[in-house]
């Protein structure tokens, strides 16, 4: 383009426009602006118990720091790859994440009673993490080979809901029934998106509500999360000890906070602090007006998502479409549940909060999505543009 310039060969304003805008810069400024912040309070909420635990106030600080330069050599990687490859290869990462599924239950490392870790080093290894986006691939690619199979008749809407079965009754024996909650939602959301007709929907729906129902009655421990949501006052110091502690710390923080590493409950008296409930010291210390800036980032990167997957299937790139779609329904489902868990809403479950609590597997899972995102983007915009038009010199 320079060079042109020099040579006074006039370049039409087009073309320097579309050179400029070849991705979203906006999605790239949230994201860095986001994980930023999730970087800053991880390293605020998760001194005491580095201290308590290992010693070394600086031990969850330094794995995160870790993280970011994996992810950071990853981005090449992902930010390269045409969005075909994934497409192509939906089948074989599936197979892979199922396979490491099954391996949990072997080597994998229980923590607070669940085996949903695979330790390879200095890496902790989350294969339900790496599930969701695999099942998300899996679907969009269903989608773009079959989606009128879906419309017509229901043994084409139920093929990809029965391979989601297969995965939730590997998590469910971890147990994880947070992500299994997130796999279903999004999975018929991204159905629902494709037009497989309502008749359809209410039928898996209310299997899937009886199912919870019964997972939920089966598990002592399930029922006592759910007592302890309606009233955890009553138990303030057993079943419900988390929430009520959560709540004290949002109470506490108020329009402005009380400022940044000033959080009391962070000092061994909130739970996971640093991770599922990173968002109770967050409101605690930044207060409301902190956390109000911190939700408004996180969905406004969903509906840049939701944007992007409708600019390709306008396109009519399905595959890509449906995937950013999917991401998009992912992380704003997941916040929601989180924050609902922390704030009283909803039942407690594991699930972190997208790109900001600690958390190694779902941080790098949670930047895949983003550089798909980037990258579905990209190609997109490269579709539509052309450097300079055919036939010319």
């Amino acid at each position: 383009m320079k060079n042109l310039q020099k040579k006074n060969i006039e370049v039409p304003f087009n073309v320097k426009k579309n050179y400029i805008i070849l991705y979203d810069r906006t999605l790239v400024w949230l994201s860095l602006i986001l994980s930023s912040i999730g970087l800053i309070m991880v390293i605020s909420a998760s001194i005491p118990i580095g201290q308590s635990l290992y010693h070394d106030a600086f031990f969850f600080v330094k794995r995160e720091i870790l993280y970011f330069f994996l992810i950071f050599f990853l981005s090449f990687v992902f930010l390269r790859t045409p969005i075909i490859f994934w497409q192509n290869n939906s089948n074989i990462i599936l197979i892979i994440s199922i396979i490491m599924l099954f391996l949990v239950f072997l080597v994998g490392h229980s923590i607070h009673g669940s085996y949903r870790w695979i330790n390879i080093g200095l890496l902790h290894i989350q294969p339900s993490e790496i599930c969701k986006i695999s099942s998300f691939c899996y679907i969009s690619s269903y989608l773009s080979r079959k989606s009128n199979e879906v419309r017509s008749n229901f043994w084409g809407f139920f093929k990809p809901i029965s391979i989601i079965i297969v995965e939730s009754i590997l998590l469910l024996a971890e147990p994880d029934l947070g992500t299994v909650i997130v796999l279903f939602f999004t999975s018929l959301s991204v159905l629902f998106l494709s037009g497989a007709k309502i008749g359809q929907f209410l039928v898996i729906i209310s299997i899937s509500i009886l199912t919870v129902i019964l997972l939920i009655l089966l598990e002592p421990y399930r029922m006592n999360r759910i007592l302890s949501f309606w009233n955890p006052w009553k138990d303030p110091f057993g079943n419900g000890y988390q929430l009520t502690q959560s709540l004290m710390a949002l109470g506490r923080g108020n329009f402005l906070g009380q400022g940044l590493g000033n959080s009391i409950q962070k000092l061994n008296y909130l739970p996971d602090a640093h991770s599922d409930f990173i968002f109770s010291i967050i409101a605690e210390e930044l207060g409301y007006l902190g956390s109000f800036i911190i939700l408004l980032i996180i969905f406004s990167i969903c509906l840049r998502a939701m944007n992007i997957g409708k600019k390709a299937l306008d396109k009519k790139k399905i595959f890509e479409g449906f995937l950013a779609c999917s991401i998009g329904i992912w992380f704003s489902f997941q916040t929601f549940i989180n924050v609902g868990a922390v704030t009283g809403i909803l039942p407690t479950k594991g699930l972190t909060l997208p790109l900001i609590s600690y958390g190694g597997s779902s941080l790098v899972m949670n930047f895949i999505a983003i550089f798909f995102l980037l990258r579905i983007d990209f190609e997109t915009r490269l579709r539509k543009s052309q450097a300079f038009p055919r036939g010319s010199k």
